[in-house]
C-alpha cells in the first residue's frame, strides 16, 4: 500500500511540476502583462516564441526565467544576455533543465541536486536572448 501511495504522490508533484514550467502557467500568473500585448505576440508566447523587441516580462511569459544572467559591456554599451540550459550525459541523455531543478545556498550560484553524482554530465546552452535597453537585439536557438 505505501508503495502504491508513494508512486500516486510522485506522479502528483510531477504534474504539480510539469504545469509550472509551461507558457499557459506563466501566463496564468501573470494575466495583466499578458493581456497588455498584441494578438501576434500574444500568440509567439503561446507557443513559447520569443522575437526581437519582446521586453524581459514578455521572454519570462514565453520562456520562464533563464538559467544563467550575464552583462557583457563594449564600445556599444551593455548588454544582458539569459541562457537556457540543460544538463546531459555524454550518452546524449537529457538529465534536467532548468529553474525548478535548481537552489540555492549561502547566495553563490544556483546548486543542482539531481544528478550530482552523475560522471559525464555537463551543461548544454540551448537557447540565449540577449537584450540592450530592457529589449530583445538578438536571439540565438540550436537547430538540431
Amino acid at each position: 500500500m505505501k508503495t502504491i501511495l508513494s508512486l500516486l504522490m510522485l506522479a502528483g508533484g510531477l504534474v504539480v511540476l510539469s504545469g509550472c514550467a509551461t507558457p499557459e502557467s506563466r501566463i496564468n500568473k501573470n494575466p495583466e502583462a499578458f493581456a497588455r500585448l498584441t494578438p501576434d505576440q500574444q500568440q509567439l508566447i503561446k507557443e513559447g516564441k520569443v522575437a526581437i523587441g519582446f521586453d524581459m516580462m514578455m521572454v519570462k511569459l514565453a520562456l520562464g526565467d533563464p538559467d544563467r544572467v550575464r552583462v557583457r559591456t563594449t564600445a556599444q554599451g551593455e548588454t544582458e544576455i539569459w541562457s537556457y540550459v540543460t544538463y546531459e550525459g555524454d550518452d546524449g541523455v537529457i538529465l534536467y533543465r532548468g529553474y525548478y531543478h535548481r537552489y540555492y545556498y549561502g547566495g553563490i550560484d544556483p546548486l543542482y541536486p539531481y544528478y550530482l553524482g552523475y560522471p559525464t554530465r555537463h551543461e548544454h546552452e540551448h537557447f540565449r536572448v540577449i537584450f540592450r535597453d530592457g529589449r530583445v537585439i538578438q536571439i540565438e536557438k540550436e537547430t538540431k
